[in-house]
This record gives structure tokens, C-alpha cells and sequence, in this order.
């Protein structure tokens, strides 16, 4: 008798993986996020965008920090070899590649990545009411945030901002969520791999 395999197991054994041309010629595909990130599972993943650190916790086990071992399982079902995330809370959009298909892990690294290496603009900034900017600011330079520049002497300041300075205390990924009316306003239109990160303070 075959052992069955879990629908989210990681692996290739699930078909072709879409591509972005491929998702515009199924018309009418939808894409099934996996469990953990819409709050569906027995394991609530802790993501802190600022940092990049992943564990969680389950209702079994709430007096420890679990690690984040579903990090290989594909992001979505079927399978897609890029996903585009934007949230409400910052102007721009990460894209996750990987030609094997979009993992939870891929996800995870390249909104850290998107968030920790590069910079506010003058012009991004100036785009924020002035009391806004402001709070970015204090964020950016207050040493008990989570961030590299904790490291640093705080008399200093930074020379520049970080995008995860631009979330304040909305460091924490909570969910995605597809929200197809916000997509196309935001980006004048709206495709089956693009979902909006929903953030929160923990």
C-alpha cells in the first residue's frame, strides 16, 4: 500500500508549477494560500519582518517557541513560480520567484530581504504626512525596535531608513489575504499570485 502524502508536503510531486504567462491563459484559476498564512492551522507562525526571525506556537504547546519546519511547503496550490505581495502599509510590491515553484520559506525571506535592504527615499518619504514621517523617524532611532540599528549608537541616528522602519510597530506578519478591489486600484490591475499582506504589532 502507497504512503499518502500531505497535500502541503514539500516536494515536486504536484504538477507543473504556473507560470505568470500561464496564470493569465487559465482563465478563472484561483490560488489556494496555504494554511499557515491565513491562520488555519494548528501552527501560528511568528514572522517579524524587520528581523526576518520565524518560529510559532500551537495550542499544544504554548510555553515554547516551535521552529518554523513547514518553511519548504509550497506557498500555494497549484504550485506558481512567482508571487507578488504588496500590503496596504508600505508603497511597494515584493515579488517571490523560485522556478520550482513559490515556497512559505521563499515568501518569508524575500519580504525580509525587501524590508531590510533597501532604503527610503527622500521623495517616498516626503510622500507621508509630515507627523507620519516623524513617527518613522522616532521608530528608526528608538534602540528597543528589533532592528540592526539597535546595534548602533542611537546619539548617532541612522543616515538613512529602512522600508521596516516605514511599518512602525506593524513589524509582525499576520496573514494573507486576496482583496482584488485594493489590488487594482493600487496596481491598475489584478492577477491570481497577487495577495496583500496583512501586518500587526505582537
Amino acid at each position: 500500500m502507497a504512503d499518502s502524502i500531505g497535500k502541503w508536503a514539500p516536494g515536486t510531486a504536484y504538477g507543473p508549477v504556473l507560470s505568470q504567462t500561464d496564470l493569465y491563459m487559465l482563465d478563472g484559476v484561483e490560488l489556494e494560500i496555504h494554511p499557515i498564512f491565513v491562520n488555519q492551522s494548528s501552527f501560528n507562525l511568528i514572522f517579524n519582518v524587520s528581523t526576518g526571525q520565524t518560529g510559532g506556537w500551537s495550542a499544544e504547546a504554548r510555553d515554547r517557541e516551535l521552529p518554523f519546519t513547514a518553511k519548504d511547503e509550497p506557498a500555494t496550490l497549484p504550485r506558481v513560480d512567482t508571487l507578488i505581495v504588496i500590503t496596504e502599509l508600505s508603497p511597494w510590491c515584493t515579488i517571490v520567484k523560485n522556478a520550482n515553484g513559490v515556497t512559505l520559506g521563499d515568501v518569508c525571506t524575500t519580504v525580509w530581504r525587501e524590508y531590510t535592504d533597501n532604503m527610503v527615499t527622500d521623495k517616498e518619504l516626503e510622500s507621508l504626512p509630515p507627523r507620519t514621517q516623524e513617527q518613522v523617524r522616532r521608530f528608526a532611532t528608538n534602540p528597543n525596535n528589533s532592528s540592526w540599528q539597535a546595534y548602533y549608537s542611537p546619539a548617532a541616528g541612522p543616515a538613512r531608513l529602512r522600508r521596516g522602519d516605514w511599518l512602525r510597530d506593524r513589524q509582525f506578519f499576520d496573514k494573507l489575504v486576496k482583496k482584488d478591489a485594493y489590488i487594482k486600484s493600487r496596481l491598475g490591475y489584478t492577477a491570481p499570485n497577487i495577495f496583500v499582506m496583512v501586518l500587526q504589532s505582537f
